[in-house]
């Protein structure tokens, strides 16, 4: 499939309103730093559902624009610069803001949808804070494209973001949700002595190759089996839906490795945990920041198979995320938090160093509510990730909601020839479909003009 493009605008939108003086000095927290990616991009698909006309469409994108005028006002660092690795300059230079036109319908491009084109709809170029880029298709669906800094969110923060942004272009009776500012002082950076330190770590987990980017999905049939084959009396409770699916996968990757390399290898997961609801008193659903830690576990015996078997992942998986709890959130937050963190750094490095070892980095968005955003022409038909592929990146899964709540995508990237043992696998092509049409994952099948 061909995509023509068309830049139609490019411009700033400016808050509402001028941020006071006495808030021009936005603080990021200590666990801000230690975030490699530079931006977290999402892409949000529309359809025409109501066959709206041109003039209504340029309607929509005029709402848009006040909108995201109005929500920056409350968000407004996101309007701000960067202005070195402890703060950002709230000056209210406003987000990136591109329209394009895309000369082709939304539904061609769903129906069998090509992940190499799924970045052309993101405002890559874009160097502000928040970066938006709205995709106008001739049948007037929109692809919203969001680029935002990782320094200041994570994808709890982004989607309350996207939300209120929706909420304010819907004019919405909804209540006004603000965001809460407090994670610089619940993580308080002094200095930039962990950053180095995770940045070891994270160079550590980078690699040469020519990585490539799938989306695998488990429906929820699939998911129901993986969790049944996945009870062990050693985990204690049912494993979670992501839980299962991210040991499933872990094992498979192990087994492309393997194949690839010729023997096994010793692995590590990692995975991401929000750390909003583990701690206690539980951090507001609606901070401002990277309120995440990385779980990790290792799978080093390459003798005894009950570890490389789905329980045996599931049970350690568990064990390292059950790991975080309020305790452990109390202790990051401590005086010796700093050793504490340098350590788990220094022990995830040296792991992976010098190339023995794999490594394979899960983050989860499901159930962060990104489906929900509706700016007044119904929800999202999709949301989607983006494409990695590139020569110098690390293994990273990304696990996302389909449409219908019950399944999950898996946003894989690998190197490409470990890609190509994994996607035929005969177990993991068992339980997943290889970028199926988003249509098909819906609450009903798709009646909308799109």
């Amino acid at each position: 499939m061909t995509m023509n493009i068309e830049i139609i605008s490019k411009e700033k939108i400016k808050p509402s309103s001028s941020t006071p003086n006495h808030l021009r000095n936005f603080k990021l927290c200590l666990l801000d730093q230690l975030i490699p990616a530079p931006y977290a991009p999402i892409l949000l698909f529309y359809p025409n559902s109501d066959s709206s006309t041109n003039s209504q469409v340029l309607k929509r994108l005029l709402v848009l624009k006040k909108s995201l005028s109005e929500i920056l006002s409350r968000f407004y660092p996101l309007a701000g610069t960067i202005k070195d690795d402890l703060s950002i300059d709230c000056d209210d230079q406003g987000a990136y803001y591109i329209t394009a036109r895309i000369k082709s319908h939304l539904f061609d491009f769903l129906e069998h949808p090509e992940i190499r084109l799924i970045n052309r709809f993101l405002p890559l170029e874009g160097t502000s804070v928040t970066n938006i880029q709205v995709n106008v298709f001739e049948c007037g669906g929109i692809a919203i494209g969001v680029c935002i800094s990782h320094k200041i969110l994570d994808g709890t923060a982004l989607s309350m973001f996207l939300k209120g942004w929706a909420d304010a272009a819907f004019a919405s009776s909804k209540e006004v949700v603000y965001p809460d500012f407090s994670a610089s002082s619940l993580f308080p950076a002094n200095d930039l002595r962990l950053k180095n330190d995770s940045m070891a770590m994270w160079g550590a987990l980078f690699k040469k190759g020519q990585f490539i980017t799938k989306r695998f999905v488990f429906d929820g049939l699939a998911i129901a089996k993986l969790k049944e084959m996945a009870l062990s009396s050693s985990i204690g409770r049912h494993p979670t839906r992501v839980e299962t699916i991210s040991a499933f996968i872990w094992k498979c990757t192990m087994a492309a490795s393997e194949q690839k390399h010729g023997s096994k290898k010793p692995s590590l997961i990692t995975h991401i945990v929000n750390l909003r609801k583990r701690a206690a008193p539980k951090f507001s659903e609606h901070s401002l920041g990277n309120l995440i830690w990385m779980a990790s576990a290792e799978c080093s015996s390459v003798k005894n198979k009950e570890t490389i078997e789905l329980p045996g992942l599931v049970h350690q998986l568990t064990k390292s995320i059950s790991k975080i709890d309020a305790d452990y959130v109390k202790k990051l937050r401590s005086e010796e938090a700093p050793l504490m963190m340098y350590k788990h750094f220094k022990e995830i490095g040296e792991f992976v160093s010098n190339g023995s070892a794999d490594c394979f980095g899960f983050t989860s968005w499901c159930k962060l509510g990104f489906y929900d955003a509706d700016f007044g022409w119904g929800k999202p038909v999709w949301v989607s990730s983006m494409d990695s592929s590139i020569p110098f990146f690390m293994n990273l899964i990304i696990l996302m909601d389909t449409r219908c709540g019950t399944g999950i995508e898996a946003w894989i990237t690998l190197d490409e020839q470990e890609m190509s043992i994994l996607q035929n696998n005969q177990e993991f092509q068992a339980f997943t479909s290889l970028n199926p049409s988003p249509l098909n994952f819906g609450h009903a099948a798709m009646k909308f003009s799109i």
